[in-house]
């Protein structure tokens, strides 16, 4: 029951949003704290019941199925957790904005439709909510109405429903073939399944979760929407929604191709390209959510090349399910520090153009420790989280390459894969770097005028110490804290835990560590120090020098689609032409040789008069001109039948 009490109290409490911020903002921010810190209760509560699982009959035809354990509980955990620190943070960010009840009431939704995403215990219930979830959280992305954030949620949207569509019809195919959407059920079928249409099925399945997961190609949604969103909503869009995606994949990938190399093999591809692109963006990048998004999509595809790892190794995979498991929680928690970093610099100066924001930072010790910290883990210095989990994924890359060369086989295309994970590394410390030079180091901008007063609050500033005082700890401790973390969401993966412990801080790992330091290095001194900065009497400039011609969806989505739509309608067209011609041609041929007047006899009760007649029975309507395409379609499909 527990589990439906997490789906349905957010979805519900939505409801009282309005009617209390209206009557007083400070009791509307009191009952968002209220029902995200409820929902935090029950997330740990899950870890102290045994597994268990609820099915709702009735709904949605086969009804709705929720169930938890293991992967599932993490996520929920850390989706709860994080609500609650962008709760705390938000009433000092919006601070009394006239679309703050809306926003929370989509926050909320949101919220609840997450919730059934993680714990849902079959596929349907899994796409019901993730669709409900993305058009709740197309809200967030257009939250300002600006033309900037309305043409960002346009793009989210697109993305998004091109995405659910695609997923749907992989899950049309996983139903035809298999007779259910359960995971128990979709694995004992998968081996009987026509190869060919599992591969389509999958592929379907990828497309959609890897959407809103921001993997390439599909991924230019991100780089424009959390620009643009507030800062709140951009570290939850980062740091936890962006992974209801990679949780899909992980689905896909182990309930579904367990033990099948051709998926690794294809999903390594996009994962790779994500992975070192959305670095590559990031050092070009000059506003800071925007570095921070392209980041996001670069970390994701860390995460989707330790998911092709683990099935690539099949029954060896533990080492890479683990680096999995534990870069999806550091990941959540550097995004929560930085994007609330970025939301405290955007209400002192009302600018994220590194230009206008540098030397923000200097004479503000906490704010510079937790970006700090948060800066170390994701460019995996060692001692922090990041760290920990970046060197699971590069070891099972390692291990795999291994494995090949004990086999005989060719490993050379593998092992470019990994020299290209510490190019990542190391673009990922180069921006880093930038960013901490350019906010807390750099002289101040001569346009800058900050508020008086404190930086920031007391609620934003212990979301920042709490969360960035993980880092380190984690990093530090990590057999004792996230190794068992790593196991027990290992059986969701379908891999045990490795039996043999990994020695993080030897030789061999901190050379990895190392080798992607050194990398950024070398990036941030000839790149971000020289070609991306100009100097002229003392003054620096930041460039983006990017190409605007390598921008897909100006360049390639939207004149797709506007061509896609030019056919449907031309084709639409067509068939209602064929289908006019039929319906309008009988009515004409009926009517050839009428008067064209109507001469009425001569009777006292009436009226002579001259009338031309009415030929036009069928008005020209819209309604008709969808009846006449759909009798076009008929007729053309029953030609299509006769002439096959």
């Amino acid at each position: 029951m527990i589990f439906f009490l997490m789906v349905l109290l957010p979805i519900a409490a939505a409801l009282a949003v309005y009617p209390l911020c209206r009557k007083n903002e400070k009791l509307g921010n009191a009952w968002i704290i209220t029902v995200t810190a409820a929902v935090l209760a029950m997330a740990l509560f899950l870890f102290f019941v045994p597994e268990d699982s609820i099915y709702v009959s009735g709904l949605c035809g086969l009804g709705l199925s929720f169930t938890g354990g293991s992967l599932r509980n993490i996520m929920v955990l850390i989706a709860a957790f994080m609500w609650l620190m962008t709760a705390l943070t938000s009433p000092e960010y919006f601070n009394g904005g006239l679309s703050l009840p809306r926003y929370y009431c989509f926050y909320l939704w949101t919220l609840g439709a997450l919730m059934g995403v993680f714990l849902a215990g079959d596929l349907l219930t899994l796409f019901i909510f993730f669709e409900i979830m993305s058009f709740t959280s197309y809200v967030w992305v257009a939250q300002n109405e600006t033309p900037e954030a309305l043409r960002a949620g346009e793009t989210y949207l697109f993305i998004a429903v091109i995405g659910g569509l695609t997923m749907l019809m992989g899950l049309f195919l996983l139903y035809h073939d298999c007779g259910t959407l359960s995971l128990n059920g979709i694995i004992e079928n998968a081996d009987q399944m026509d190869s060919g249409r599992r591969l389509a099925a999958g592929l379907c399945l990828l497309v959609g979760f890897g959407a809103k997961a921001g993997m390439f190609p599909l991924h230019i949604w991100l780089p424009k929407a959390h620009p643009v969103a507030p800062a709140p909503a951009s570290a939850l869009l980062s740091g936890i929604l962006t992974k209801s995606g990679i949780f899909g994949i992980i689905i896909t990938s182990c309930w579904l191709f367990e033990g099948a190399p051709l998926w690794g093999n294809l999903l390594l591809i996009p994962a790779v390209i994500t992975m070192v692109l959305g670095a590559a963006l990031a050092v070009f990048s000059t506003d800071l959510k925007r570095t921070l998004a392209c980041s996001s999509m670069s970390q994701i595809g860390f995460i989707l090349t330790g998911i092709s790892m683990c099935y690539l190794l099949g029954e060896h995979g533990g080492l890479a399910a683990c680096g999995v498991t534990l870069h999806i929680l550091n990941h959540s928690f550097i995004k929560l520090v930085l994007f609330t970093a970025a939301g405290v610099i955007y209400l002192n100066l009302h600018s994220l153009d590194l230009n206008e924001i540098r030397g923000f930072g200097r004479g503000k010790p906490l704010l510079m420790l937790c970006f700090l910290c948060a800066a170390c883990s994701i460019a995996g210095i060692p001692g922090f989280s990041g760290y920990i989990s970046k060197t699971l994924l590069h070891e099972s890359i390692v291990e795999y390459i291994a494995l090949l060369s004990e086999q005989g086989l060719r490993s050379w295309l593998y092992s470019v894969a990994e020299w290209l994970f510490l190019l990542s590394g190391g673009l990922t410390f180069a921006y880093m770097t930038r960013l901490f030079y350019i906010i807390f180091l750099a002289p101040k901008a001569a346009c800058q005028h900050e508020k008086t007063g404190p930086c920031m609050g007391a609620a934003t500033a212990a979301v920042l110490a709490v969360t960035a005082v993980l880092m380190p700890v984690l990093g530090l401790t990590a057999h004792s804290t996230m190794d068992r973390i790593a196991a027990y969401a290992s059986s969701f993966f379908r891999q045990s835990f490795p039996e043999h412990a990994v020695h993080y801080f030897s030789a061999v790992n901190l050379k990895g560590a190392l080798t992607s330091i050194g990398i950024g290095c070398v990036v941030f001194v000839l790149a971000d120090w020289g070609l991306l900065t100009r100097r002229k009497d003392g003054d620096e400039r930041y460039l983006n020098i990017w190409p605007e011609r390598l921008d897909l969806e100006n360049r390639v989505y939207r004149p797709l689609l506007s061509a896609l739509s030019f056919t449907g309608a031309a084709a639409a067209r067509l068939v209602e032409s064929l289908g006019a011609a039929l319906i309008y041609g009988s009515v004409d041929l009926m009517l050839l040789g009428a008067k064209k007047t109507v001469e009425p006899p001569s009777d006292e009760n009436f009226a002579a008069y001259t009338k031309p007649a009415k030929r036009d029975i069928v008005q020209r309507t819209f309604s008709s001109d969808l009846l006449a395409a759909a009798f076009g379609i008929a007729v053309f499909l029953v030609l299509v039948l006769i002439v096959g």
